[in-house]
Order: C-alpha cells, then sequence, then structure tokens
C-alpha cells in the first residue's frame, strides 16, 4: 500500500541533485519525510495533487533504486525527472532545454552478440517512450517562460560527456539532443512497472572537451530555467488532474 493515499492524484519529482528538489519544498503543503535505501523522499500537496519529490544522486543506479522505491512505496500516477545535461544538437544553447520524446541508455552495448548499441535485454527495447502529455506540458511550461526549447531523444549513460566526439557519436547513434546520466534508468524502471514518465534536462554545457568548465559556469543558469519549467509544469498538471 502507498505511503500517500490515492484519493488524489500523484506525481513523483526526481531530481539527480539537491538544487533541483530544495526549490520545490517550501511549496509542499503538509510535507513530510521519509528514508528509504539511503534516499530522502518528501511528500505532501502541491497545486490540488499529491508530490513525492527524492534527490536521486548522480548515475543510473543510483537513478533506478531510487525510481524503484518511490514506485513500490509511493505508487504515482506519473514521474517526472528533471536536471541539467549536454546539449548535442545546434538546437539548443546553455540554458536551453531538451524536452524528452524518449530516452535511450547508451553505454548498454551487447552488439557484439548482434544487438543493436542500447538494447535492453529481456525487454527488447533500445527506446522508452515518454509520456505525451507531459511533453505537451513541459513544451507548454518552456514556451510560457520564453526558454529556447526541442523535443527528442535523451541519451543516457554512467560518463560525464567531454568529448566533441562522444558527442557526434550519440547525436549518430539515437538522434539524440542531450546527454545525461540518469533518465534512461528512470524510463527503464517506469516502463517494467507501467508508470508514465516525463524527463526535462535544462543544458549546462556542449558535451565537448569544454563541457567540464561549462558545466561548472553555467549550472546555476541552467538550474534557474529548469525550476522555472518544472514548477509550472506541474502546476499545470495540477490544472488537469488536481483536486
Amino acid at each position: 500500500m502507498a505511503i500517500i493515499g490515492r484519493k488524489f492524484f500523484t506525481v513523483g519529482v526526481i531530481g539527480a541533485m539537491k538544487a533541483e528538489i530544495d526549490a520545490l519544498k517550501p511549496r509542499i503543503e503538509n510535507c513530510k519525510t521519509l528514508t528509504l535505501s539511503g534516499i530522502e523522499f518528501v511528500y505532501g500537496d502541491l497545486f490540488g495533487m499529491h508530490v513525492v519529490a527524492a534527490v536521486c544522486g548522480i548515475g543510473k543506479v543510483f537513478a533506478a533504486i531510487c525510481a524503484e522505491a518511490m514506485i513500490v512505496t509511493f505508487q504515482p500516477d506519473v514521474i517526472i525527472n528533471a536536471g541539467v545535461g549536454g546539449s548535442l544538437t545546434d538546437k539548443l544553447e546553455i540554458g536551453g532545454a531538451g524536452i524528452a520524446t524518449a530516452v535511450v541508455q547508451h553505454d548498454m552495448d551487447t552488439t557484439p552478440l548482434g544487438d543493436p548499441k542500447g538494447l535492453i535485454s529481456g525487454i527488447n527495447k533500445v527506446y522508452f517512450d515518454c509520456d505525451k502529455t507531459c511533453v505537451e506540458l513541459l513544451e507548454e511550461a518552456a514556451e510560457e517562460h520564453g526558454i529556447n526549447h526541442a523535443k527528442g531523444v535523451i541519451a543516457s549513460g554512467d560518463c560525464f560527456v567531454n568529448s566533441a566526439a562522444k558527442r557526434d557519436e550519440l547525436r549518430k547513434e539515437f538522434s539524440a539532443i542531450v546527454c545525461e546520466m540518469e533518465s534512461g534508468a528512470i524510463g527503464h524502471v517506469c516502463c517494467v512497472n507501467d508508470v508514465p514518465f516525463g524527463v526535462l534536462r535544462t543544458i549546462s554545457d556542449n558535451g565537448d572537451e569544454s563541457s567540464h568548465n561549462d558545466y561548472s559556469k553555467s549550472l546555476a543558469k541552467a538550474a534557474v530555467a529548469e525550476l522555472e519549467i518544472l514548477e509550472s509544469f506541474l502546476e499545470k498538471l495540477g490544472a488537469r488532474h488536481g483536486n
């Protein structure tokens, strides 16, 4: 049985870093916390919905642990993963927003066995499709704030992309627009649990040899854009499903 009751629509919010969740906490009414698998889940009411938010940590394993614990314990109707990422396209500059139509794990590689790159064995999927309503509302939220955005595949892997060659490889192999380290795992967990999900990534770097410097300088700017979009998204979601 879920910790949060099933009377109201429940949305889960997963961020990789503390800043991505901290800004939401003051807005959550009747706020409580629960720690599972070393992850603090903050839950309560927001925009007429139940909301549960957590900082998963960096990388696919932490992301998967967080998503599974959230789903089993809180039974969200939808999960949104928000954070920053590196641009793989000329359409997105630092401070812009990538909205996933699908996610992929670019470092899953059983190609020596004849499989396509990124294939998840057992469920035979390369791409995990995002919920269309999430895509629509994220796009509306970005437009509302005048933030440049693009829709497309977001590619996850347990590496910080710091090479123009790697950036171009991901763009060519998966037609990806953004790279990062969590959403592919969250999409995987949501898929096997039949939970709709959406992904927002604001741009902190360009995935090239300067990405580590750009990331440090631009993280605050990217985080502001992310939080603006995320809050508007949740408000719009609440208008559709809240009470």
